[in-house]
């Protein structure tokens, strides 16, 4: 697995590739991104997970100082698993530049839990767009777990005409039918068990 932490330098090692599976991450790997990674797995592309807390997207700096950050299991994880590239941006390798494609926020961006989640969407789309003119990949592997992200990803990608293909995969649920996510990394065994009872 090669390790990226300058865009240019990405850019140069994965235009020899015929296609990148993109599966972008906050990190605090679990067995949902390893599912990512295996359906992408299946489309027969150079693999690029990237792993960047996006501080954009969180509403509190308290939450986003609290995040699990988990980087050097992580890339054990990814070089166990077989990734190609692995890309681990700063917030100025992201943010640094001015991207071609303006943002695209569907008003669906203000249901669900958008009506309580302040910007988090357009810092999600911020990030993916930018993600998505450094990389251009093939496809990206987004996860049902997060829907309304997943489909305000699509219409932004479908609204500029970005020749990416979003890939939906299924959600992967614990033992006691929690979905998998890194913020449970917080939760103690009679959260979880309050979360299974949900």
């Amino acid at each position: 697995m090669k390790i990226f932490k300058n865009k240019l330098n990405l850019k140069k090692e994965i235009s020899k590739a015929d296609c990148i599976s993109f599966v972008p991450t906050m990190g605090g790997l679990h067995k949902g991104h390893l599912s990512l990674i295996k359906k992408a797995k299946s489309f027969k592309c150079k693999i690029l997970v990237s792993i960047f807390v996006n501080p954009k997207q969180f509403n509190n700096k308290i939450d986003f100082q609290n995040y699990p950050r988990t980087i050097k299991n992580d890339i054990k994880v990814l070089k166990r698993n077989k990734v190609d590239y692995l890309y681990l941006p700063s917030f100025n390798e992201i943010y640094g530049f001015k991207p071609k494609n303006k943002v695209y926020l569907n008003k669906f961006s203000k249901q669900l839990c958008g009506k309580f989640r302040r910007s988090h969407f357009e810092g999600v789309l911020n990030v993916v767009n930018r993600f998505l003119e450094i990389i251009k990949p093939k496809y990206i592997y987004l996860g049902l777990k997060d829907l309304q992200q997943l489909t305000l990803i699509n219409l932004h990608i479908l609204k500029n005409k970005i020749k990416t293909k979003v890939i939906k995969c299924k959600i992967i649920r614990d033992n006691n039918g929690v979905a998998l996510s890194t913020r449970n990394f917080h939760l103690n065994n009679s959260e979880l068990k309050i979360a299974s009872n949900v």
